[in-house]
C-alpha cells in the first residue's frame, strides 16, 4: 500500500499544484498590470493637472517677453519662471514622481520638479527617437517603461493641444525601480499564497491517502484471504470501499455456494471424477475415484498422476492423452488392475477450459461396469438359451407335422395288402420326406454361414436380377427406382441376392393381386447405399415386428421363418444395418444400408 500512498500523493499534489500554479501566474500577472495601470491613471492625472494649470498655453506666458519666441534661452529661462512653481508643487505632493513641461516650439524642456534635483534638464532637447516627439507628431497619450532624461523610468507623456495643434507635451513619470518593488511585493505575496496553499493541499492529502491507503489495503489483505479461505469476509469500511467490500464478500458468497453445489455433485455421482492441471497434476479427485483407486484426495492432490496410477493399470491413458493431444475419448473400454481384481472401466475425458476459453487441463469420468459387463454376459447367455428354447421349439414343430404325416401312412399302409393303396401313398410319403429334407437344409444354411466373397458389384444390376425373377413367380407390379451416381461397392454378389429376392418374395406373397412393389437405391451420407424395398400388402401387427427376424418366425401358415432371419445374417455379414417397419393394411418398408468399402477389401488392400 506504500507504493499506491505514494501515487496518490503525487497524483493529488499534481492535482493540487496545477490550479495554484494557474492561479499564481494569473493573480502575478493580473497584480502587475493592475499596478501599472494604477501608476498609468495616477501619472496622467498628474499630467492633465499640469496641463490644466498651463491655461491658454505657451503664447500667452510669453507675451510679456519683449524679445518674444525670437530669443531662444529668453523664452526658456522666462517660461522656466512662471511654471516652475506649479511643478514643483505637483512633484512635491506626488513624493518620487518628476514632472515637466516641453516646448515642440523651442524643442527644450522648459521645467523638470522638482527643480531641485532635475534643474540642471532644463533647455535639453529630447533625442530624435525619444517617445515624446511621437506624442507631439500624433496627439496622442502615452505611456512608456525605458531609460529617458530621467534613468530607468515609467513615463506618461500628455500631449498640450492649443488651436488644434500639439505644441508641446507633459510628462509625469516615476522610477521603475519603485514600481518593481511594489511588483515584488506582489510576488512574495502570492508565492507566500501559493506554497501555503500546497502545504494545507499536502497535508489534507496525506490524512485521506493514509486513510484511504489503510482501507484499501484492508481490502487488499481480505482479497489474499478469501483465495485460502472463502469464510472470512471483508471488514465493513465506509463510502464507495465499503461498497465494493460488500461486493466482494456477496461474489465470495456465491462462490462458496458454487463450491459447495459443485462439491456436493461431485460427491454424490458415483462415477470416479479426476482432474488435472496443464502439467498432469491433480487437481480434484472425488470420492468414488478415491474408492476407485484405494487413495485419498489429500494424499494425492498436486502430484503427478502418472506417478501415483501407472502402475498395473491403464486408467490414466484416456486421461493424459486428452492432456497431451486434446483428443476427447468417449466411453473408452480399458481395463484397470487392482491387488484384488480386475475392473472393466468406461473412461469419458475431455479438455478443461477457464471462461476465456484458454485450456486449464483436462478431466476423465470413470465408470465401472464390471458389474453391467456380468450381468450382461448373464444376460446374453439367458437370451441365447432363450433362442435356442425357440429354434428347438420351431424345428420341432416343423419337423413333427411331416413326421405325423408319414407315420400316419405307415401306419395305414401296415395292414394294407395292396400294391394300389401303396403306390396311391408312397409319392406322399416321399414329399413329406421331401419337405423334411428342405427343413433341415434351410437348418444347415442358416446355422453354417458362409464367409462372405467379397467383390466390386453394382448394386443396381442385382436388383434389376431379382426383380426380373420374382416378376415370373406373381403378377405383382415391381418398379424399380434408382437415383443417379449410385457408386459401386464391396460386397458378395450372391449373398445379397439371395437376400434381395427372399426380401420380394416375402413383399409379392404380402401384397393382394395388383398390388405394388418399389424397390429405390439411393447413396447416403457415411459412405453408405440404402436399399429399400416397399410393399402395399398386408403389413405386420406392431407385436409382430420385433419378431420378423427370429429364426422359424413367420406370419404365413407355410412359411418356414428363416428367410428374414437369412437376410438379417447376410447383412450382419456385410457389416450393414437392416430395419423393418409396417402396420397393419398399410404394407411394409424394409431397408438395407451397406458400406461401400467393405473391412475385408480394406484388408487385403
Amino acid at each position: 500500500m506504500r507504493t499506491l500512498r505514494v501515487r496518490l500523493m503525487l497524483t493529488s499534489l499534481l492535482v493540487v499544484a496545477l490550479p495554484i500554479a494557474i492561479v499564481a501566474i494569473v493573480l502575478e500577472r493580473e497584480g502587475i498590470q493592475a499596478l501599472r495601470g494604477e501608476k498609468e491613471d495616477k501619472l496622467f492625472a498628474l499630467a492633465r493637472i499640469l496641463d490644466a494649470e498651463l491655461g491658454p498655453g505657451y503664447d500667452a506666458l510669453i507675451a510679456d517677453l519683449p524679445t518674444g519666441w525670437n530669443d531662444r534661452a529668453a523664452a526658456i529661462r522666462h517660461l522656466n519662471a512662471k511654471l516652475a512653481g506649479i511643478t514643483d508643487r505637483v512633484a512635491d505632493a506626488a513624493p518620487g514622481v518628476g514632472v515637466g513641461y516641453y516646448s515642440g516650439r523651442l524643442d527644450a524642456i522648459l521645467t523638470y520638479g522638482p527643480s531641485r534635483d532635475h534643474g540642471r534638464t532644463v533647455g535639453i532637447s529630447i533625442p530624435a527617437g525619444h517617445p515624446g516627439r511621437v506624442v507631439m507628431a500624433t496627439g496622442l497619450a502615452r505611456a512608456e517603461v525605458g531609460t529617458l532624461v530621467r534613468g530607468r523610468i515609467l513615463n506618461a507623456m500628455h500631449p498640450i493641444i492649443r488651436g488644434g495643434e500639439a505644441i508641446g507635451y507633459i510628462w509625469a513619470n516615476e522610477y521603475s525601480s519603485v514600481i518593481e518593488q511594489q511588483q515584488s511585493a506582489i510576488d512574495y505575496a502570492v508565492l507566500l499564497a501559493s506554497i501555503g496553499g500546497l502545504v494545507v493541499g499536502f497535508a489534507i492529502i496525506s490524512v485521506l491517502s493514509r486513510r484511504l491507503s489503510r482501507e484499501v489495503g484492508i481490502v487488499v489483505k481480505g482479497l489474499a484471504a478469501l483465495k485460502h479461505n472463502l469464510r472470512r469476509p471483508i471488514p465493513p469500511l465506509r463510502d464507495e470501499l465499503g461498497a465494493i467490500g460488500e461486493a466482494i464478500n456477496g461474489m465470495a458468497k456465491a462462490l462458496l455456494d458454487a463450491k459447495s453445489l459443485n462439491e456436493n455433485i461431485l460427491a454424490s455421482v458415483a462415477d470416479g471424477i479426476v482432474a488435472v492441471d496443464t502439467e498432469g497434476r491433480v487437481k480434484a479427485l472425488n470420492p468414488a475415484a478415491e474408492q476407485l483407486y484405494g487413495v485419498r484426495a489429500d494424499e494425492v492432490i498436486g502430484r503427478p498422476y502418472r506417478d501415483l496410477f501407472s502402475v498395473g493399470s491403464r486408467g490414466q491413458s484416456a486421461l493424459l492423452d486428452t492432456l497431451e493431444t486434446n483428443r476427447t475419448h468417449a466411453a473408452a473400454n480399458i481395463e484397470f488392475s487392482r491387488p484384488d481384481q480386475t475392473l472393466h472401466i468406461n473412461a469419458t475425458s475431455s479438455t478443461l477450459r477457464d471462461g476465456d476459453g484458454n485450456r486449464i487441463g483436462a478431466v476423465v469420468v470413470l465408470k465401472d461396469v464390471s458389474e453391467r459387463d456380468r450381468l450382461l454376459v448373464q444376460v446374453m447367455r439367458a437370451d441365447r438359451l432363450a433362442a435356442l428354447g425357440e429354434l428347438t421349439a420351431g424345428i420341432a414343430h416343423e419337423i413333427r407335422n411331416p413326421l405325423t404325416s408319414i407315420r400316419g401312412f405307415m401306419q395305414y399302409l401296415e395292414d394294407c395288402e395292396s400294391l394300389e393303396e401303396w403306390q396311391n401313398y408312397g409319392p406322399l410319403i416321399i414329399r413329406e420326406v421331401d419337405s423334411l429334407n428342405h427343413i433341415v437344409d434351410e437348418l444347415l444354411a442358416f446355422g453354417r454361414p458362409q464367409t462372405p466373397r467379397i467383390g466390386r458389384v453394382r448394386i443396381q444390376n442385382i436388383v434389376e436380377e431379382m426383380a426380373f425373377l420374382a416378376r415370373g413367380k406373381s403378377d405383382a407390379h415391381i418398379e424399380l427406382d434408382f437415383a443417379p451416381d449410385i457408386p459401386l461397392i464391396d460386397a458378395d454378389g450372391e449373398a445379397l441376392k439371395q437376400a434381395l429376392l427372399n426380401l420380394l418374395i416375402n413383399a409379392i406373397q404380402a401384397i393382394p393381386d395388383g398390388g405394388t412393389i418399389t424397390v429405390s437405391v439411393r447413396p447416403e451420407e457415411g459412405e453408405c447405399v440404402s436399399i429399400r424395398v416397399v410393399d402395399d400388402g398386408v403389413g405386420v401387427a406392431a407385436a409382430d415386428i420385433g419378431k420378423v427376424f427370429d429364426p422359424f418366425f413367420s406370419t404365413k401358415p407355410t412359411g418356414t421363418g428363416l428367410g428374414l432371419a437369412m437376410v438379417h445374417r447376410i447383412v450382419d455379414a456385410h457389416h450393414g444395418t437392416i430395419t423393418f417397419d409396417s402396420r397393419l393394411g398399410a404394407g411394409t418398408v424394409v431397408e438395407i444400408r451397406l458400406p461401400v468399402t467393405h473391412p475385408e477389401v480394406e484388408a487385403v488392400t
